[in-house]
């Protein structure tokens, strides 16, 4: 499942990020990919550990948090760090699969969904496509800012070069409590039926305590805590 999710649907909101983005240090992209998309990988990295990485993330991450669409689409058990990528000048992100399991001690995690959160409107840059492949399909995607597209850490994907102008993405991984996507999938089904309901239905009707319970139900036998 590939999906466009409005993140940061507010201008103010996406200017404040941007602000906050703007302040970054920048480093080479080779440092934070593996050894196999490291050779593929050309595109610079803001640095996140220092004050103002801290400060892009904090102001990033309430979005994610928040938001009823990813919440339900993904069930998250855990988020990595937030990287922030910079491409310009040709630089380009060649066809790879993400590491299935990125941290070290408490912090490793499994990485069940890849998200790219976008920072700059589309008409500022040529190129810079992100493209997933999944069941043999090839998905090309370029972003409003503040648009989020969530897709199967399992495929493969890649950036294409960027001819003109720069390209600024937030980037990141997601564990989700459901490790089997078909499984999400259904989740995600009942819980965007559960939202059609209450706009219909009251709160104590037969018909939205009967899908609450399903929901509930099915978390019981398919979360992994």
């Amino acid at each position: 499942m590939i999906l466009t999710i409005a993140a940061i649907p507010d201008a103010e909101k996406l200017a404040e990020v941007n602000a906050a983005v703007a302040k970054l240090e920048w480093r080479d992209g080779k440092e934070t990919a593996g050894k196999t998309a490291s050779a593929v990988k050309e595109n610079e990295q803001a640095v996140m550990q220092d004050e103002a990485g801290k400060a892009a993330q904090a102001l990033i991450m309430p979005f994610l948090n928040d938001n009823a669409v990813l919440q339900a689409a993904a069930q998250p058990r855990r988020f990595s760090h937030l990287l922030i990528s910079k491409t310009q000048g040709g630089g380009h992100y060649g066809s790879h699969i993400d590491n299935a399991l990125m941290g070290a001690g408490a912090g490793r995690m499994r990485t069940d969904l890849s998200f790219t959160l976008f920072l700059t409107p589309p008409e500022d840059y040529e190129g810079g496509e992100l493209m997933i492949n999944s069941a043999g399909m090839d998905y090309t995607v370029k972003g409003k800012p503040g648009e989020l597209v969530l897709y199967p850490s399992t495929s493969i994907h890649e950036v294409r070069p960027v001819t003109k102008g720069t390209r600024i993405v937030s980037v990141g991984w997601i564990e989700s409590l459901v490790a089997d996507p078909t499984q999400r999938e259904v989740l995600f089904d009942l819980e965007n039926l559960r939202v059609s309901l209450r706009a219909a239905l009251p709160a104590q009707s037969r018909e939205l305590l009967t899908v609450d319970k399903t929901i509930a139900n099915l978390k019981r036998m398919w979360a992994v805590v």
